[in-house]
């Protein structure tokens, strides 16, 4: 790849191995680049390990969701799924398991699929994207099994808690739906919410993610935590800028978006600390949970650079494409 295309690489998607000791990242450009974090995390590292040990085509267009299960590494590029197996990433071999497409009512345009999420509880695919609906692949079957209807505009987020599914749009509709019937049950219009509406920025909601009885969402609209029970917003965040990812994490909340920086929240409202970052604006973070070995935050954005935090306070040496 020439400089020019480095130049203008964006980190769109991540994910860590199921063992934890490698870490998958999709960019703009539909590629996928595998890097080992043992090699990188180790005493002896250099320069080198700090590049991929497998950089592969996997779809045409950007790769916005990544995701790991079972020994699989799912993609999703422009209206396709496709699973990798992991074992076979790390010996270089890059034939997909299998693809598979989405029932979309229109064959001349090919909707972007922006996130997906596992539902354990059936074994399931939750996918949301460019054609406004969420659809629901049965993994067991490999058949779609049911698209869930009632968002205006394409679905930037999805996630999963408990029997319900929620989805967050560009609709600027936060919509939670029954896992097992179909059915939607709530739709919070966030943008509605005077504590909660930013105009400028528009009504579009980017980032979605849940904690037991409480649901984070922002993008258009500040970042807030909401009451599940109650349907209402407990905390306002006053970070600039729209965000694109947030997490719960132990008495905290994290929030990445425009802006070169990690946000440290507290559940109360206030912004405790912003850690800088080398990309101008971030889209992706994720924890590494599955090996206590390489507990690592790593974050990605308008850059082909990866930062890697090994403590949350500071950024410890990034990882590149």
């Amino acid at each position: 790849m020439g400089p020019v295309e480095l130049l203008h690489m964006s980190v769109f998607s991540q994910r860590f191995s199921p063992c934890g000791r490698f870490l998958a990242a999709g960019n703009n450009y539909g590629e996928i680049a595998v890097f080992s974090l043992s090699a990188a995390l180790g005493p002896d590292a250099t320069a080198i390990n700090q590049k991929p040990i497998l950089t592969f085509t996997a779809h045409e267009g950007p790769i916005y969701s990544l995701l790991s299960s079972d020994g699989h590494l799912l993609s999703a590029g422009n209206g396709e799924i496709s699973a990798w197996s992991w074992s076979e990433l790390t010996k270089k071999n890059v034939k997909p398991l299998w693809t598979k497409r989405p029932n979309y009512k229109s064959t001349l345009e090919i909707p972007e699929i922006n996130s997906m999420m596992l539902n354990h509880r059936d074994n399931s695919l939750v996918v949301g994207g460019g054609d406004n609906n969420v659809h629901i692949l049965d993994l067991e079957h490999g058949v779609f099994k049911a698209v869930l209807q009632g968002h205006s505009d394409y679905i930037h987020c999805v996630t999963v808690r408990e029997a319900e599914i929620l989805s967050g749009g560009e609709d600027g509709a936060v919509r939670m739906w029954d896992s097992r019937t179909g059915q939607c049950n709530h739709c919070i219009e966030v943008y509605k919410y005077e504590s909660c509406a930013r105009p400028q920025y528009g009504k579009w909601i980017s980032c979605l993610t849940t904690d037991s009885d409480w649901m984070l969402c922002g993008g258009g609209p500040s970042l807030s935590l909401w009451h599940l029970r109650s349907l209402s917003p407990t905390s306002i965040f006053p970070l600039t800028g729209c965000q694109r990812q947030a997490a719960f994490h132990e008495d905290m909340i994290l929030a990445v978006g425009e802006g070169a920086f990690v946000s440290h929240c507290l559940l109360s409202g206030e912004v405790k600390a912003q850690i800088p970052c080398t990309p101008q604006s971030l889209n992706t973070m994720q924890f590494n949970t599955n090996s206590s070995e390489h507990r690592v935050l790593t974050v990605g954005g308008s850059s082909n650079h990866i930062n890697v935090f090994t403590n949350l306070s500071y950024r410890a040496f990034s990882l590149s494409f």
